[in-house]
């Protein structure tokens, strides 16, 4: 399957690094670190190429949901945070040698005026089966190509200040 073009969702907290950080980044452009659950690794490390799509997803906020849209700008590469003591994300069993945690770079396509919402998308039936709603808590997840047409189809809800 190389080559071939894929979609996700990558989810963060807003309060950690937004839409809005990504798109402040030199180039729109940043590393997507601090991956620590397996499943995301297997996902970033194995699938993840430069030019897939990805949906960014603000969790653990008051507005949890799609807000803005990203590619995939670079081939996954060890995460340096993971041999850096003082970085939070550090994990002293990993070495240059055999890493255990991927990092990509992601580019800014698109900050939405506003947040598609969960509850937006599980009212759409064939948006039913969106790993999101199987697997919430995973921070890495594929989007099917028709999941993705749909959604970035959507006009999202203005968000109120």
């Amino acid at each position: 399957m190389a080559g071939q073009q894929r979609y996700w969702l990558f989810k963060t907290e807003p309060a950690e690094f937004s839409i809005a950080d990504l798109a402040a980044q030199p180039g729109g452009s940043g590393r997507w670190d601090g991956i620590r659950n397996y499943q995301a690794r297997n996902n970033l490390r194995d699938l993840a190429a430069a030019g897939d799509g990805v949906l960014i997803y603000h969790s653990s906020c008051k507005q949890p949901g799609i807000a803005g849209i990203a590619e995939v700008c670079s081939a996954p590469y060890p995460d340096p945070a993971q041999f850096d003591p003082d970085s939070p994300y550090f994990d002293p069993k990993s070495s240059p040698d055999q890493p255990r945690w991927y990092s990509v770079d992601i580019c800014h396509t698109r900050t939405l005026p506003g947040i598609i919402s969960p509850a937006r998308l599980k009212a759409i039936p064939d948006l039913a089966d969106m790993v999101l709603f199987r697997q919430g808590r995973l921070s890495i997840q594929p989007v099917s190509e028709k999941e993705w047409n749909i959604i970035v189809a959507m006009e999202p809800q203005r968000t109120e200040s």
